[in-house]
């Protein structure tokens, strides 16, 4: 007599939050339908405790039906709603959108538009460094949205994380620019643009050496002294940077012990005082001069550092993706890519990337107790003060 087994449910795309009780977790894999693939997701929390989901959807990235879409998961609602297409423009591949609370009443949405690819128009590689980065804003909690204004004109501009208000007021963003070689994006550079009139009129500071560290996460970690953690397009490690003047200038940027595949990551500052990332701790090259783009993007694991990103020693995986392991066998994961993360006012760390190669934008819940290992945290006032013990 074969064995009988109960099976154990699966989690549907149908934005309803999910209890994972092995991981002590809450998920939900966000709707995405009737769009074919999705990446890029941003998160955002309003003041009237809503939170916001941005990604970008359609047929496949570069193309001209990629637009930016949103999500809402309202307060106290135990699901996320449909997406909803919030971008306008049908000739252009609309990616990597970003949202910035400016005031109470005040959504930013931030994104890039490249020329999109047709059967004329097919290089190679990819157009990036046809983009601009676009805005649009939001007076009613994202519910509608302007005009699209142009912020940045330069050809190649990129972005990926918020705008961050640092605690003199002014705005820092973190930008990159793509260049039409061979390098296939290896020659990009890091640039902070800066406003001192609440995003009016920007200028736009270089990162010395930055040639192949992009997507800065930039993090103030005392008044005018500023992180950048990046990716690397060489698939070897993050890289960190350091401005001491509120980001005018910046130190080289120097390899930390975190590997990367060169892929997106997400760095924020928690309530704690501690730098939380969100990345895949995967890396496949030591060449800093070669260019790689490996198709591993899996697990996805959130580390915290207490010393301004330096040393990392609070790391937990928060996506085993299938749970293959090896140089001949990882490829067999799906991939778990572009995690971004968000600290609400409550304590608790939201968590979103791109899951299943594409397909759904999945949303996870924990908070910093969650990853440090220790058994309780109702919030940050109650972790202990620097220096701080294993939990």
């Amino acid at each position: 007599m074969g064995r009988e087994y109960i099976e154990l449910p699966t989690m549907q795309p149908d934005g309803r939050l999910y209890q994972n009780m092995q991981l002590q977790t809450v998920e939900a894999l966000i709707p995405n339908a009737p769009f074919e693939t999705c990446h890029a997701a941003d998160l955002l929390e309003l003041p009237n405790g809503d939170l916001l989901a941005v990604w970008f959807a359609g047929s496949d990235e570069g193309n001209a039906d990629i637009s930016i879409v949103l999500s809402r998961l309202e307060a106290g609602a135990s699901a996320w709603s449909s997406p909803v297409k919030v971008s306008d423009d049908d000739t252009r591949s609309e990616q990597n959108p970003s949202l910035f609370l400016k005031s109470e009443n005040e959504i930013w949405l931030i994104y890039t538009a490249q020329v999109s690819r047709t059967p004329e128009n097919n290089p190679f590689f990819n157009l990036q460094y046809t983009a601009e980065i676009r805005c649009k804003k939001s007076f009613d909690n994202g519910k509608t949205w302007g005009a699209t204004t142009v912020l940045f004109d330069r050809p190649g501009s990129f972005c990926r994380q918020k705008i961050q208000v640092l605690a003199s007021g002014r705005y820092v963003f973190g930008n990159w620019i793509c260049f039409p070689d061979e390098s296939r994006n290896g020659s990009d550079i890091t640039v902070i643009q800066i406003s001192d009139d609440e995003g009016k009129t920007w200028r736009e500071v270089q990162m010395p050496e930055s040639a192949g560290r992009v997507h800065a996460n930039l993090t103030e970690v005392r008044p005018g002294v500023l992180v950048a953690l990046m990716r690397s397009r060489f698939a070897d490690n993050i890289y960190r940077s350091v401005s001491e003047d509120n980001g005018e200038t910046w130190s080289a940027p120097v390899r930390t012990e975190l590997p990367n595949n060169n892929s997106s990551i997400s760095a924020i500052r928690l309530q704690s005082g501690a730098i939380a990332m969100v990345y895949n701790p995967v890396r496949y090259n030591d060449d800093c001069t070669k260019t790689v783009w490996p198709q591993q993007r899996c697990p996805v694991e959130i580390a915290i550092s207490e010393d301004e990103g330096v040393t990392w020693n609070y790391r937990r995986v928060v996506e085993h993706g299938e749970g293959f392991e090896g140089r001949y066998n990882d490829i067999n994961n799906k991939r778990y890519e572009y995690p971004v993360m968000m600290q609400g006012k409550d304590g608790s760390i939201h968590v979103a990337y791109s899951a299943n190669s594409r397909q759904n934008i999945k949303y996870v819940c924990v908070d910093e107790a969650w990853i440090r290992g220790a058994e309780v945290c109702s919030g940050a006032e109650n972790l202990p003060e620097y220096p701080r013990q294993r939990i």
